[in-house]
This record gives structure tokens, sequence and C-alpha cells, in this order.
């Protein structure tokens, strides 16, 4: 059973992708500049559904910077330094 749903979209139209407890997960969307990549999972011993934001590189170019990380339902301000 799903635990986790993920949907896209784009010009081709909407994409939709599941997630059971196990698997979590993991979206990406790409410029030629860069990637922001997201996962989620779940933690059985805290029964909560984990996240992070990552920028990544696509083909090469842009950098790697965690964005956020936390825990799905909740919204806590994260100070980046930069």
């Amino acid at each position: 059973m799903s635990h986790f749903y993920s949907k896209i979209q784009g010009n081709r139209g909407q994409a939709t992708r599941c997630g059971t407890k196990d698997s979590g997960v993991t979206a990406t969307a790409a410029s030629w500049t860069g990637a922001i990549r997201t996962e989620l999972w779940y933690v059985p011993e805290e029964d909560i559904n984990r996240y992070t934001v990552i920028m990544i590189p696509w083909h090469g170019i842009g950098c790697t910077r965690i964005m956020a990380t936390g825990t799905v339902g909740e919204f806590k301000w994260m100070e980046t330094g930069s």
C-alpha cells in the first residue's frame, strides 16, 4: 500500500508515482544549470515522515547544497548563512 505519493507536471501532462514506507519516494526537477531533489522517507522508530530538499548538479553543472530538512507536517525556518 502506498504511503507516499509524488506528482509532476510537464509539457506531456501529469505523471504520478507512489512509494511505500520501505521505499520512500524521491523526485528530481532539473534545468540546464542544476537540479532540485526532494526525498521523503518513513522513520519507524518515531512514526514520522522526514524530508530533505537538496540542490544538486545536473550533467556536471551546478552545486550541491542541502536546502531544507525536517519532519513532514512541521515547519521551521532554516538558517543558511549565505
